[in-house]
């Protein structure tokens, strides 16, 4: 009972807003389900507050016939609080890509679970929808995706607004599986459902580049919209909501979210902490890594609807089959790009970054 007092009192000193405000007030956080499973989650506070981070965005799973958490779901979501105490701790809620919750059975019982995470924790009040739904890497089949989605957004948005208004629903989306395409069809299926309510507040974009060589402001013909083809995102939603009840990125502050940018890095320290060989034949020098994510970090800043940027992630994964993007090696120790990012957030907070050249 005593520990059990002590994480609801560690958790409601959190300070969360109920939603982002874009550009000059843009978010600056790390993905790191690390949060969840790590055994003592405060080892992980220290390197946040040095980093600087105001948010740290964490994966939690649903499974088909779940409606409400799991005691295992607890433990990862008390540690999770207790790792990202006084920061903004943002839910990703996905599972398997062969179970989406795309039947009526299945929306309730997903929307239920996100919902008994906002009964449980008063402070957390960002929620983002699934991972990527217009991949089959996260949701199959795609064919009649986005009419489920859209009907999985409705449902979870009325639930979610009715137990807090404030709450914050986040919509995801992929960069290079035609996210143009998914917000056509998913505005036509919002259209089509007669609905006057929003589904979701904030537009929860993964902006990662075609490969991590090519710098974040490259703007793309195909069918990818990455962070570079703001302009682009921002016309497609335009097209698929405008003149309806959901509000589009500057519109009752509704913004767009990086939920996830990454570039991967060569390893060259450290290799006896890494199994299996390199898949990106991208992947870029440390140094490189640490200009593109100052690079990026500054067109966020500077793209007028973007509330939030989040790297992938915040250390390594010990498989070349996975990710090297994060901000620290395999060892822990920090790459060139942890001292980048962190001078970054400095000169986002103070407003030290000068727009218009990149």
């Amino acid at each position: 009972m005593r520990l059990r007092s002590l994480l609801l009192a560690l958790l409601a000193a959190l300070v969360v807003t109920s939603s982002a405000t874009a550009g000059r007030n843009l978010i600056v956080g790390v993905d790191d389900d690390q949060a969840r499973w790590i055994s003592k989650p405060m080892s992980l506070l220290p390197i946040y507050r040095d980093l600087g981070v105001q948010a740290v965005r964490v994966t939690m799973q649903w499974h088909p016939g779940e409606s409400s958490l799991t005691q295992t779901d607890k433990v990862m979501l008390d540690r999770s609080g207790i790792a990202s105490w006084g920061m903004r701790l943002v839910l990703v809620v996905d599972g398997s890509a062969a179970n989406p919750p795309d039947d009526a059975g299945g929306r309730a019982q997903y929307c239920s679970f996100v919902a008994s995470m906002l009964r449980r924790y008063p402070t957390v009040n960002d929620f983002v929808i699934w991972t990527e739904p217009n991949s089959a890497n996260f949701w199959r089949p795609q064919l009649g995706a986005p009419q489920a989605y859209e009907a999985l957004l409705a449902q979870c948005w009325d639930t979610l607004h009715g137990l807090r208004p404030s709450v914050n629903v986040i919509a995801a989306s992929a960069p290079h599986q035609n996210p143009a395409g998914w917000y056509a069809a998913l505005g036509a299926a919002y259209k089509a459902s007669g609905r006057t309510r929003p589904i979701f507040d904030t537009v929860g974009h993964n902006a990662y580049p075609e490969n991590s060589a090519e710098p974040p402001y490259a703007r793309h013909t195909g069918s990818s919209i990455d962070q570079g083809d703001y302009d682009r995102l921002i016309s497609v939603l335009q097209q698929a909501f405008g003149g309806t009840g959901q509000p589009v990125p500057g519109v009752n502050g509704v913004t767009i979210w990086y939920m996830e940018d990454g570039f991967q890095t060569r390893v060259t320290r450290g290799r006896n902490l890494y199994t299996g060989s390199e898949t990106d034949r991208y992947a870029t020098s440390e140094a490189k890594q640490a200009k593109q994510l100052t690079a990026a970090i500054k067109l966020a800043y500077c793209q007028p609807y973007v509330g939030a940027f989040f790297n992938f992630e915040l250390r390594d994964e010990t498989s070349l089959s996975g990710w090297q993007s994060g901000l620290l090696r395999a060892d822990w120790s920090a790459k060139p790009s942890f001292y980048s990012y962190r001078n970054s957030i400095i000169d986002v907070l103070r407003h030290r970054i000068l727009c218009g050249s990149y």
